[in-house]
């Protein structure tokens, strides 16, 4: 996981209209807390900002805040957007120890190909997007990636599955679904008229041989 460092600017006022004109002069206004300190208010230039959050690893960036002099480790706790324009409006940052264990929610991408179930027209429905893991702030992956490889139709993969980096536990359930593979719509209604296609020639066959029996019974010399 990469660390970045940010300078932030202290003393701005709280309110609205203070806030409005930060964002015009191209900055962010956030509060830093945590760690039994008092929150800080303070303002980022957005650019620099930016920049940060459009790593690799995103809002699980471990980023060290230079306040007044002295740096402070942390990680971005909440990021409130514009509700129309998505534009960053505030952050929060929480302070944190390099040796403490902190909850993240690390991206999910699925890798490789389910070839048993294309071979079977199923699919394969990715149904969960994000876990939640608890880990050191040095040992939180970018993303976790899952191969659907040797995926079979009907099973799925669950999160007790995944292989998490060392000292790293899930938060989610063990059980609960990361991806399971499916029949589609199109497969269902082919195997439906394939079944009622045999049924229709088992009872064919059977009403044949109840003719035949039939027959059989006639036979015979018959007495004057």
């Amino acid at each position: 996981m990469s660390e970045l460092q940010l300078s932030v600017e202290t003393g701005r006022k709280g309110g609205t209209r203070p806030a409005r004109r930060l964002r015009r002069e191209g900055k962010i206004p956030a509060v830093v807390y945590g760690l039994e300190a008092d929150p800080v208010p303070v303002a980022i230039e957005w650019p620099a900002l930016r920049a940060a959050l459009t790593t690799d690893a995103g809002l699980n960036a471990l980023i060290t805040l230079n306040i007044d002099g002295e740096d402070h480790l942390t990680v971005i706790k909440d990021l409130q957007r514009h509700p129309v324009r998505r534009d960053v409006i505030h952050l929060d940052f929480m302070r944190i120890r390099a040796d403490q264990e902190i909850e993240v929610n690390i991206p999910i991408s699925l890798t490789g190909e389910a070839l048993e179930v294309t071979r079977a027209d199923g699919m394969v429905d990715q149904t969960m997007y994000e876990l939640v893991i608890l880990t050191k702030p040095g040992n939180v992956p970018d993303e976790i990636l899952v191969d659907i490889t040797n995926l079979q139709l009907g099973e799925s993969i669950k999160v007790g599955d995944v292989e998490l980096p060392a000292g790293a536990t899930a938060v989610a359930d063990a059980d609960d679904a990361i991806a399971i593979s499916l029949i589609t719509r199109s497969t269902r209604e082919a195997m439906a008229r394939d079944a009622a296609a045999e049924a229709g020639l088992e009872e064919g066959g059977e009403a044949e041989a109840a003719d035949d029996d039939g027959d059989g019974d006639g036979d015979g010399d018959s007495e004057d």
